[in-house]
C-alpha cells in the first residue's frame, strides 16, 4: 500500500518539477495536518528522550524507527522505536504528545561489540530495509580540537549489532587544520557531515549526503554565501561507493539578531522519490533570528524537490573546486514558516532533521517529520504531519 502512495506522489512531484513551479502553484499541495511536542527531558526505559536526528516508517509493523544523536554522553548511542497515532496530532502551538507512544530502546553495538564509550560516535542517519531486515545508520565523524573521526555509514542488525561498513572514500576524511579552511585541508567540516540516509526505490543504492560541502570544496554556509554539500551513493550490495551529485545548499534564511553571530544552514535529510529524484530538508538557523510574522526560534526549514538525473558524477574528484559540473535541480516544495495553526498563528519550528514517508490518513499520503532538540530545556522535540493532496489540472 505505501509503494502505491509513493509511486502516486513520484508522478505528482514529477508533473509539478517538469512545470518549474512551486508545489502550491500545480500538481500537489503538501497540507498541514498537525504536530504533537515531547517535552526536553522526557524518559523511556532509563534514557532521556531527545536528540531524534532521523525517522522512518516501517510499514509491516505500523512503527517508526528514530535514531538520538546521543554520543554516549548522557546515555549510550541507540535508536528508538515509536507509534505515532496521527488522528491526535493538533494545529495547535500546545499539542500535547498523547499521539507519540515509544515502544523500545536498542543500544548501537560497536563494530567489535559492546556500547560506544562517550563522544566516541555521532549518530545522524537512518534507515530500515525492509528487503534484507537491516538498518543503516551514519555516523558523522568529528573535526575538532577534542579529535579527529572519520564519518562512517554502517549497517547493523535489529538487535543493534554491526553487520558491516560501507566505503566512504578518503577525501572525506578530515586532515589538516581543525576549522577546515586552509589550504590544504580536507574532508567533512565539524558537524555538517553525514546527517542523511535513503534508500533508492529499486532497493539496490544507499544515499547519504554532506551537511555542507567538503572543506577542500567550499566553505560553511552562511547568511551570504551557500555551500557545495556533495550526495554520495553505494551500491547496497557490495557496500561500494557509487556516483556522487553536487548539491547547492542555500545561504542561511534569516540573518542572526546580531551580526557575527552563530548561524548555519545545511542539509539535513533526504528521501528519494524516484530514480535519483528526492525531498531534501533544509534547516536555517541563526541565533535570535525571527522571519517577521513568525515565532522567534531561529529557525527556518524548507523542503526541496531534488533531481540527479542530469547532474554530473564526481566521483573520484577529491575536490570540485575549479572544476565545471552541473549541480542537482532543486525545486521549493515547502517553506514551513508559512504553515498556520488553526488559530491563525504560525507553526513555531524546532530543528528538523528527520524524513520519512508515513501511512495514509484520511485516504491521503502523509509526511512526517522530526526535530533534534540537542537536550536543551529551550528546545523541544517536534513531530510534524504533512498531508499530500493531489490539485486537479482542471
Amino acid at each position: 500500500m505505501l509503494l502505491n502512495f509513493i509511486r502516486k506522489i513520484c508522478v505528482i512531484v514529477a508533473a509539478v518539477c517538469s512545470l518549474a513551479l512551486p508545489v502550491q502553484a500545480g500538481g500537489f499541495v503538501l497540507g498541514y495536518l498537525g504536530q504533537q511536542i515531547v517535552p526536553s527531558g522526557t524518559t523511556f526505559d532509563g534514557t532521556v528522550v531527545g536528540g531524534l536526528s532521523s525517522l522512518d516508517y516501517n510499514a509491516n509493523s505500523g512503527q517508526y524507527f528514530a535514531i538520538s544523536d546521543d554520543r554516549s554522553s548522557i546515555n549510550p548511542a541507540r535508536f528508538y522505536e515509536l507509534s505515532l497515532d496521527l488522528a491526535k496530532f493538533q494545529r495547535s502551538s500546545k499539542p500535547g504528545y498523547a499521539g507519540v507512544s515509544f515502544s523500545a530502546v536498542t543500544t548501537i553495538q560497536q563494530p567489535d561489540g559492546g556500547a560506544f564509550t562517550r563522544n566516541t560516535v555521532d549518530p545522524e542517519g537512518l534507515r530500515f530495509d525492509r528487503s534484507r531486515n537491516k538498518i543503516y545508520w551514519s555516523d558523522e565523524g568529528r573535526r575538532s580540537r577534542a579529535g579527529y573521526r572519520n564519518p562512517v555509514v554502517r549497517e547493523m542488525s535489529l538487535d543493534g549489532n554491526h553487520v558491516r561498513d560501507f566505503a566512504v572514500p578518503d577525501y572525506y576524511h578530515p586532515s589538516g587544520s581543525t576549522h577546515g579552511l586552509r589550504s590544504g585541508d580536507k574532508g567533512i567540516h565539524d558537524n555538517l557531515a553525514f546527517e542523511s540516509l535513503t534508500i533508492s526505490k529499486d532497493g539496490n543504492t544507499l544515499y547519504t549526503a554532506t551537511e555542507n560541502g567538503l572543506t577542500q570544496d567550499s566553505p560553511p554556509a552562511a547568511v551570504g554565501n551557500g555551500s557545495r554539500a556533495r550526495i554520495l551513493s553505494f551500491d547496497i550490495t557490495t557496500g561500494l561507493p557509487g556516483a556522487e551529485y553536487v548539491y547547492e545548499v542555500e545561504p542561511v534564511a534569516v540573518a542572526p539578531i546580531v551580526p557575527g553571530l552563530y548561524a548555519t544552514n545545511g542539509l539535513t535529510d533526504m528521501l528519494a522519490v524516484g530514480d535519483r529524484q528526492f525531498i531534501a530538508v533544509e534547516r536555517s538557523y541563526a541565533l535570535g533570528a525571527q522571519t517577521p510574522g513568525t515565532p522567534v526560534t531561529g529557525k527556518t526549514i524548507r523542503l526541496f524537490y531534488v533531481d540527479a538525473r542530469s547532474a554530473t558524477n564526481v566521483s573520484g574528484l577529491e575536490s570540485i573546486a575549479g572544476q565545471n559540473f552541473k549541480a542537482v535541480t532543486k525545486t521549493l516544495l515547502l517553506d514551513l514558516s508559512e504553515l498556520k495553526q488553526d488559530d491563525g498563528s504560525t507553526l513555531a519550528l524546532d530543528n528538523i532533521e528527520g524524513i520519512t514517508f508515513g501511512p495514509e490518513f484520511e485516504g491521503k499520503a502523509t509526511l512526517i517529520l522530526v526535530s533534534d532538540n540537542n537536550f536543551s530545556s529551550r528546545q523541544f522535540t517536534q513531530f510534524v504531519a504533512l498531508q499530500i493532496t493531489p490539485v486537479s489540472s482542471d
